[in-house]
């Protein structure tokens, strides 16, 4: 263990610095396809029973009409995360007739890519601005690879530990500057060794065979309907022919936030040929906010996030530069099929010590070399982390994956003791134990079982999708919310829908301007 990792343990044991890490915050983030009874998407518009996708802070859309996104609270304890984000499942499926929330992160069958719906946020300039930026996904990316889900995993580290560990360590500048080094430094080895949730949680190993829309791939014919790789974990995190060109030579480097903020910013501010071509505007229409490498900062797909809550109006890069990191968003993590909600208490107790780890450890600068097996190990560990005999990349050396997780999970071990002793009892060491044993045997892990189930049961990936998608419909729906939490959820919707249609009527102001404005915010701070 390195020596800043063993001095940071000793300062945070101290009884006084012991309730700190009860102090740290989780959010979850978690997106579903709302499907129909025969497993199909549904074309219905988002139900206005939910409230305004625009305002409803707990239940909006994300990319398609079609593709709810759950949002909690930050919260201390995960268990309470979780307890809401089960609350949000019950109302939403008060609401939602004879469809289906999908089970897994790769999508349903779908129809024709023009007969997905682009999610909908009404005539206001903001809706209209998330609308025209979706379209631009679509232009860009196109909507297929836009309906897969994920599980984000928001975390923050309690303030007051940053200034005691800044004074420990005697780093110069401000308390804010420190903080944001710190998270920067997280990400460093998050990035490092991020392969390891892929492996452990990773359960996208197949697909729907039409997911593909008939373009060249690497992937076995499982059975006429699905496609899949034998020892995949997660192909949603897999280059499956997605990867943006234009995104392809921006690798912000983790450097420092400055660095970061500066790749950004460019990339938002640099006009990409193939983009400026087709332009902004067809027959009239706005089909993309700009015809840049980003049309906003949210465009850069990563396996993580450096954070932090902006104020209205303003943009994610800005908030960053005046405030500094406040928290980290986990990206990667796919939705486990077998969970009602896609996550449960023991994945989030693992992802704490994990964070921790990557937080409290020492994290050299990623040299390009470093960088690149980071990237090549994740890409390795999505396709075939359940290879006997995966080798991975560790400082030029090859090393079995089962030897360095096995490591790993040594190593953190005492930040899982460490978690312990601050909230009482076991729960995070026995969570690290339930990932040992994957570890030591991969028919554990999530991606071995959705295959086996498939095989037990002899079903595709679609059939096998809605047979879980059907059992957590009968899980939510066989236990309604009490009459007081439902009446609360019934409030948030009408009181988010008042608010839309508020801001429709007071709208001042040209569309065309607004979206001049919101470009000019960028460009105001490149320097």
């Amino acid at each position: 263990m390195s020596e800043l990792l063993n001095r940071r343990l000793a300062l945070l044991g101290e009884r006084a610095n012991l309730s700190l890490l009860e102090q740290c915050l989780h959010g979850i983030e978690r997106e579903c396809l709302r499907v129909t009874g025969e497993g199909r998407l549904a074309q219905t518009p988002h139900p206005e029973s939910l409230g305004s996708a625009l305002t409803n802070e707990q239940i909006t859309t994300d990319y398609s009409e079609s593709l709810l996104e759950f949002i909690t609270p930050a919260l201390p304890d995960p268990a309470d995360t979780l307890a809401s984000l089960d609350k949000i499942h019950r109302f939403a499926y008060s609401k939602l007739g004879n469809e289906y929330l999908w089970s897994p992160s790769m999508p349903c069958p779908l129809p024709a890519e023009e007969d997905i719906p682009i999610a909908y946020y009404g005539t206001s300039n903001i809706g209209q601005l998330k609308y025209v930026y979706r379209k631009g996904l679509a232009l860009r990316y196109g909507k297929t690879m836009q309906c897969i889900a994920g599980i984000h995993y928001n975390f923050s580290l309690p303030e007051k530990l940053w200034p005691l560990l800044k004074e420990a360590e005697g780093f110069v500048g401000t308390d804010r500057d420190f903080q944001s080094s710190s998270y920067i430094a997280l990400i460093r080895n998050f990035r490092r060794y991020s392969w390891l949730l892929m492996y452990l949680f990773g359960a996208s190993p197949a697909l729907d065979a039409g997911f593909l829309r008939g373009r060249p791939h690497q992937l076995e014919q499982l059975d006429p309907d699905t496609l899949y790789l034998p020892y995949a974990t997660s192909l949603r995190m897999s280059d499956l022919g997605y990867q943006s060109n234009a995104q392809a030579g921006l690798t912000p480097c983790y450097n420092d936030l400055a660095s970061y903020t500066d790749s950004l910013r460019k990339a938002v501010a640099t006009p990409y040929a193939p983009y400026v071509e087709v332009g902004t505007h067809q027959d009239g229409e706005w089909v993309q906010l700009n015809t840049n490498i980003l049309q906003i900062e949210n465009e850069y797909y990563s396996n993580i996030r450096p954070k932090r809550v902006t104020y209205t109006g303003e943009r994610p890069i800005q908030a960053l530069m005046a405030r500094g990191i406040q928290y980290v968003e986990v990206r990667c993590l796919d939705i486990n099929p077998f969970l009602p909600m896609g996550i449960d208490l023991t994945e989030s107790r693992f992802l704490d010590a994990f964070l921790l780890y990557c937080a409290l450890n020492e994290s050299p600068l990623l040299t390009n070399n470093s960088c690149g097996n980071a990237t090549s190990n994740f890409l390795s560990v999505v396709k075939e982390g359940r290879r006997p005999g995966l080798q991975l990349q560790r400082d030029g050396q090859p090393v079995e994956l089962k030897e360095w997780a096995a490591e790993l999970l040594e190593k953190i071990a005492p930040l899982a003791a460490l978690l312990d002793q601050s909230h009482g009892g076991d729960a995070h060491s026995k969570a690290l134990d339930a990932q040992l044993a994957k570890v030591k045997d991969s028919s554990l892990t999530p991606s071995a079982q959705v295959l086996a189930a498939m095989a037990t049961h002899k079903e595709s990936f679609a059939q096998f999708s809605l047979r879980q998608s059907q059992a957590h419909a009968e899980f939510f729906r066989s236990e309604p919310l009490a009459a007081e939490e439902q009446a609360k959820f019934e409030e948030l919707a009408r009181s988010s829908l008042a608010q839309q249609a508020e801001l429709e009527q007071n709208e001042v102001g040209d569309f065309d301007v607004f979206v001049g404005s919101y470009q000019a915010s960028i460009l105001a701070i490149s320097n």
